[in-house]
């Protein structure tokens, strides 16, 4: 039986029988039945190969009728598993199916949310990866696209958005409605949407290529007064007017509604017209402007969606990565270019690139063009990887094709697949038609094979200090051996007598093979910083030579930003390798991060620091570099600017490490507003759960607090912060309550199952934790069959037990999955979490070999 997966050969011998521009839905919702479930009528009309055999997707608790070409089926003989088996098809087709369909709480299919502020109820759906098939009976697979007219019945308060515009709004008896919306274009299942509820709604228009664009703003009604709308539009407008002039077509869908809805598990989602970002992005709180950089970015990302994904939708899923990877380098550079995060790039140097670098070292490392064979390997390839190398790499053959003969075949590709579905190949022909340059070999290189390189500058210096050699020597790990052709830049940086560093000179050369000679520097002078990468170039890991190692740990903060944030990256390349101690590492940040002034650099080097102190440093030495941690960061965070985001940044980190007494009754301080430990500093709703939670972890707070501090902020989010705070207390008895509500029980909704696994795990909570990991290792299987996928991952890895870092437990997870019978998808999140524990104990060893 095929339970809820599908197989792409399955998908692909559909493809061959249904007619894929023929296919027409109706789809009509009744949100007015209950709690529980709702009613979900579907007509869909295609045309097919006469004879053939095919089905219809559906997971619903109950089906009340089928019927094809109006002979009615009995529902008990062809729906079973997530299937309607249909009879033998017709040239001409017509199936329709009435079911009840159930609203989730796990952020899949149509999810539903009761705000405690006023009780009123939301719902949102998502779709990605095969999620519409919750909510109507569908052919749920991106090749098999088809117009959508949907008709839904609702609450006469309520708002309904869709993917096109409502055409006809009528009530239907007292206290209901009936929304008919315009019929899409042909778009793929997964991007179609229906969001309903008594939204806040604000709305504006953008002037493009093909007249105006109605522009919508959605958040529930208890956020409307936190919604900056103005700031919202103003990046919309900024992104449509860039990507309408770099892709040559106007936007496609008939409006573009942004809406900002709770629960939500992704960042956001590419809904044709009605793209759904996760509401935490409408802040209610003081944040950085690093919070505000990421959600443009997100934005944009969503936004470049609208062609590369919805316009143009690859066939299967194994071109994921090239829907995504397109749409975050896109979204980077319109950031970068439209924007006034100008420094995008720095950003994302040391972010999904460090997400890529990670990813690409564990033993589920995998191409970029992954081998997707079905929908559970989809759902797990979500990952740094499939967004964030991908993006380095097309950044990278933006370069080597040069920019305008990339963007000049992604018109010609967007004009010639419009409303269609593509493969990777598809695009390389345009690319390759416009820039004449052959693809295949740089398309086997890199999208083909697993892993990444290391580049590490090798030097000979003569007597008077000039270089007598330099290369650049490239290295792989041995399971996947693959040397790469780089195009990287050299920055030679010098120390003026401030101490400040200043690149000196630029050569940029080709590296491949082995070792690659850079003969135009010898007999130059040796800088006091050789950066192979500058730039930002290429993917791979950088080394520095001895010279440089000292120079970066000495002066890190004088260099310009970019090259900054690529020292960063190494740096931090280097302790995960266990190539810089993690003492060493922690001083670098500490003597280096309050003079760093791109504040998302700023927070990412701040918690890496943390990890390394928790995870990656000498067990016998944490207390005492913890104890150097936090009263450095209590000493930079006293002399940071007044009310400045870099003083938020330092303060909540130093709040994360607190553990003395003394330190916490500053908290205590700063919560009761006792005392003003840092002048300027606002200690707003969001902060005070931040400084409570860290008294809670280490004992200085409990059960009353979390009560009192919940009364005060009764919302969705304080009851996420709350359920948090409940699960990191440590006793015996708020542990298992917390494993009981997680593992044991399938009623939480997903928020909340967030919020108690990440409470659960606190590095200072190690004997607590420690006599869970043989009921996490059994509950897996069950897990894995019993849960939503989301869900199952969500536990799967959220629990593992990494805060542990110790070899017995390496050791026994080692020897579990030797015997264990799990799922591949399932085995992979057990295997990168062995991965990350492997990795911190050669830290610890590095950190305890340098410490002696």
């Amino acid at each position: 039986m095929p339970g809820r997966n599908l197989t792409r050969d399955e998908a692909r011998a559909r493809a061959e029988n249904i007619y894929s521009a023929s296919i027409e839905y109706t789809v009509e919702l009744d949100l007015t039945v209950g709690d529980d479930v709702y009613r979900s009528t579907t007509t869909v009309r295609f045309k097919a190969e006469k004879g053939a055999d095919a089905w219809l997707d559906l997971i619903a608790p109950a089906v009340h009728e089928v019927a094809h070409n109006g002979t009615a089926l009995t529902p008990d003989a062809v729906y079973a598993d997530s299937r309607i088996s249909l009879p033998p098809l017709a040239k001409a087709n017509e199936v329709r199916v009435v079911a009840d369909a159930a609203y989730m709480r796990t952020g899949e299919g149509l999810h539903r949310f009761v705000d405690p502020v006023d009780g009123e109820v939301y719902l949102y759906s998502q779709f990605e990866v095969a999620d519409a098939r919750r909510v109507f009976a569908c052919f749920d697979q991106p090749d098999l696209k088809g117009t959508f007219t949907f008709v839904v019945d609702a609450p006469a308060h309520w708002v309904i958005v869709s993917n096109s515009p409502a055409t006809e709004v009528t009530d239907l008896r007292d206290g209901v409605r009936r929304w008919t919306f315009a019929t899409t274009p042909v778009m793929s299942t997964y991007v179609t949407a229906i969001v309903a509820g008594p939204y806040h709604e604000v709305r504006d228009q953008y002037s493009g290529r093909n007249g105006t664009v109605s522009l919508g703003l959605f958040c529930r009604r208890s956020l409307a007064d936190h919604l900056d709308a103005a700031e919202l539009f103003d990046v919309t407008k900024r992104g449509f007017a860039f990507f309408e002039d770099a892709f040559g077509l106007p936007y496609p869908f008939a409006k573009y509604d942004q809406l900002f809805v709770p629960e939500f598990n992704a960042g956001a989602m590419e809904n044709a017209g009605a793209v759904t970002f996760r509401d935490d992005y409408v802040f209610r709180s003081r944040v950085t402007d690093a919070s505000y950089e990421r959600r443009a970015e997100t934005i944009l990302h969503e936004m470049a969606h609208m062609w590369f994904g919805d316009l143009v939708t690859m066939k299967w899923w194994d071109d994921l990565w090239l829907n995504e990877s397109f749409a975050t380098w896109a979204s980077v550079l319109a950031q970068s270019e439209a924007t006034r995060w100008s420094e995008a790039w720095t950003s994302f140097a040391v972010s999904e690139k460090l997400w890529a670098l990670r990813q690409d070292q564990l033993p589920s490392t995998h191409p970029i063009s992954a081998d997707i064979r079905d929908l559970e390997d989809v759902e797990v390839n979500f990952d740094g990887i499939t967004y964030a190398k991908g993006a380095s790499v097309l950044k990278q053959l933006v370069a080597w094709v040069g920019r305008e003969q990339f963007l000049d075949g992604v018109r010609a590709y967007f004009t010639m697949h419009a409303w269609k579905n593509t493969s990777l190949a598809d695009l390389f022909a345009h690319l390759e038609d416009k820039s004449g340059r052959d693809l295949s070999e740089w398309g086997r290189q890199w999208l083909q094979t697993a892993g990444v390189n290391t580049l590490r500058p090798v030097v000979t210096v003569e007597e008077n200090g000039t270089y007598a050699s330099v290369a650049i020597e490239q290295t792989a790990a041995a399971e996947h051996p693959t040397l790469r052709s780089h195009r990287v830049a050299l920055g030679l940086y010098d120390a003026a007598e401030d101490g400040t560093l200043t690149r000196r000179t630029r050569l940029e050369l080709d590296v491949s093979g082995e070792r690659t000679d850079v003969a135009d520097l010898a007999g130059e002078p040796q800088p006091d910083l050789l950066l192979v990468n500058d730039d930002d170039l290429t993917f791979a890991k950088i080394r520095l030579d001895e010279r440089s190692r000292r120079t970066v740990l000495r002066s890190i903060a004088t260099l310009p930003p970019l090259p900054r944030a690529l020292c960063w990256t190494a740096a931090i390349d280097m302790l995960r390798d266990a190539e810089l101690p993690a003492h060493e590492f922690v001083e670098l940040v500490l003597g280096g991060v309050a003079r760093e002034d791109v504040i998302s650099v700023v927070q990412h080097v701040l918690g890496t620091a943390r990890t390394a102190i928790v995870l990656f440093a000498d067990p016998g030495e944490r207390i005492r570099l913890s104890a150097r941690w936090v009263t450095g960061l209590r000493n930079i965070a006293a002399h940071a600017e007044p009310g400045s985001d870099s003083q938020l940044a330092f303060a909540r980190a130093w709040a994360t490490s607190v553990a003395s007494r003394e330190h916490a009754s500053e908290l205590r301080a700063l919560l009761d507003g006792t005392d003003d430990v840092f002048p300027g500093l606002s200690v707003d709703t969001d902060l005070r759960w931040h400084f409570l939670q860290r008294l809670v972890i280490i004992g200085e707070a409990g059960e009353n607090d979390i009560a009192a501090e919940l009364e005060q902020d009764n919302t969705a989010t304080g009851q996420r912060h709350a359920t948090y705070a409940h699960a990191a207390i440590p006793s015996e008895d708020a542990k298992l309550n917390a494993w009981l509500a997680a593992v044991e029980s399938d009623e939480l909704p997903n928020a909340l199952l967030t919020a108690t696994v990440q409470g659960f795990h606190q590095p200072e909570q190690r004997t607590l934790i420690q006599p869970y990991i043989g009921q996490y290792l059994d509950s897996i299987p069950r897990i894995w069959a019993e849960r939503t996928n989301d869900s199952a991952q969500t536990i799967i890895q959220g629990l593992f037990p990494r805060v542990l870092a110790d070899a017995p437990t390496a050791a026994r997870v080692r020897e579990w999955l030797e015997t264990a019978e799990i799922p591949d998808a399932a085995r992979r999140l057990v295997v990168e979490g062995l991965a990350d524990l492997e990795r911190a104990l050669r830290a610890q060893a590095c950190d305890r070999e340098a410490t002696r």
